[in-house]
């Protein structure tokens, strides 16, 4: 696969796709601010990059699911503003890719110069299930640059016109991002270090399930909190009181169960339950024994035994993998079993790669050290599909001739 030193940039016109796609929310003012800039500045090396190599960078990105539709509270100005704070350069918006003074801007940019087009997800043609559509889009996406760069790890799972169908019709490579998930990911499924813990958690077991079959030959322990764990509770024969259940999940969660017993693997769940009434923290909260789950009540994070227990299975291991929180960690009173973990995490010597979304919020929100994880990713849909083994088009296409 190609990488941006394999291409000749100088003075060039280079369409980079990155995933920009911040949370925001709208201020007292009704304008949108971006309340984690986590994917933006994890876009910084590769633009610094190209800047170096003289190109003219040409950004494609978009924010949330607009469907086709312009909708002003998913418009990447914002985005942009932040993006160039964090580079040290003015970026340039351009507000409609369908203007006629879109070309015309893109063809006199100066070297290192940056360019930023409005939510590429405005356009219907993007995310259409038609590829004949999505080549349209991306024919005329090709017009403005001379080459392409992927950079956007958050997309590399989707056939979308910005993605793989561009990529088809210019010279293309990976950018920096994109290397390191790669290589990470690369790391932890094929060559990892023993012993081999993968921390999940998570509301749903029906969202991992995918990456359990597909680890449960690779690993040594899996430790299992968040919503997730009270299917395999009640598998188990427990009961869970109020807690989240997919009762139609049940059967294959004792089919893994069987499995994990028969390839050797521990699968550790939680000894002990904070629990409340209410998910927003103004009930009562209070800690349980796993079993011990009253009617009315609702599992809300592991207690403080289990977090203890999961801190030293990480303190044991070489590699770690961490993917979903192991509470509701964005009220105060259900975040310690996930801060208690991630600083374990921390603390370890571990290889550690820390899955996208939920995850990685949790780091920033909780205020813990980003530098003391080997690798944060910035992809939550994609992290969770490499992990399953899944095949990502997004990938794919930089390895076609």
């Amino acid at each position: 696969m190609k990488t941006i030193d394999d291409l000749e940039l100088n003075n060039q016109r280079v369409l980079l796709r990155a995933d920009l796609n911040a949370p925001m929310k709208q201020d007292a003012n009704g304008q949108m601010q971006i309340t984690d800039d986590g994917r933006l500045r994890a876009s910084v090396t590769t633009i610094n990059d190209l800047r170096k190599k003289n190109a003219k960078i040409i950004i494609l990105a978009h924010l949330g699911r607009p469907k086709g539709e312009r909708k002003p509270e998913l418009s990447l100005k914002p985005i942009a503003k932040r993006l160039g704070e964090l580079v040290g350069v003015s970026i340039k918006f351009i507000d409609d890719l369908n203007d006629a003074s879109t070309l015309e801007t893109v063809n006199s940019m100066q070297s290192g110069e940056i360019v930023m087009i409005e939510n590429i997800r405005f356009e219907k043609d993007e995310t259409s299930k038609d590829q004949t559509e999505r080549q349209r889009l991306a024919q005329k996406l090709a017009k403005l640059g001379d080459a392409f760069v992927i950079d956007g790890f958050g997309v590399v799972h989707r056939e979308q016109a910005s993605v793989t169908d561009i990529a088809r019709l210019l010279p293309k490579a990976s950018g920096r991002l994109v290397q390191a998930e790669q290589k990470a990911f690369d790391r932890v499924l094929n060559n990892p270090d023993r012993p081999y813990v993968v921390v999940l958690g998570g509301s749903k077991v029906s969202d991992k399930l995918g990456v359990i079959n597909n680890l449960i030959t690779k690993v040594n322990k899996i430790l299992i909190g968040g919503g997730m764990a009270f299917t395999f509770l009640k598998a188990q024969g427990y009961e869970v009181g109020d807690s989240l259940l997919e009762v139609d999940r049940i059967e294959e969660v004792k089919q893994l169960l069987l499995t994990a017993k028969e390839k050797n693997v521990e699968i550790v769940l939680p000894i002990d339950i904070v629990i409340s009434a209410s998910l927003d923290g103004t009930s009562s909260v209070s800690e349980v024994d796993f079993d011990k789950i009253p009617v009315g009540q609702k599992g809300l994070d592991i207690g403080s035994k289990t977090a203890e227990l999961f801190a030293d299975k990480i303190r044991d291991a070489k590699t770690v993998v961490w993917n979903g929180p192991l509470g509701v960690f964005e009220v105060n009173a259900f975040a310690k079993g996930t801060k208690t973990v991630a600083q374990a995490l921390a603390n370890s010597a571990a290889y550690s790669v820390v899955g996208g979304g939920d995850s990685a919020a949790a780091i920033r929100l909780l205020g813990l050290d980003e530098s003391k994880f080997d690798h944060i990713s910035t992809g939550g849909g994609a992290s969770l599909e490499l992990l399953e083994g899944k095949f990502l088009p997004g990938l794919a296409v930089l390895e076609e001739a």
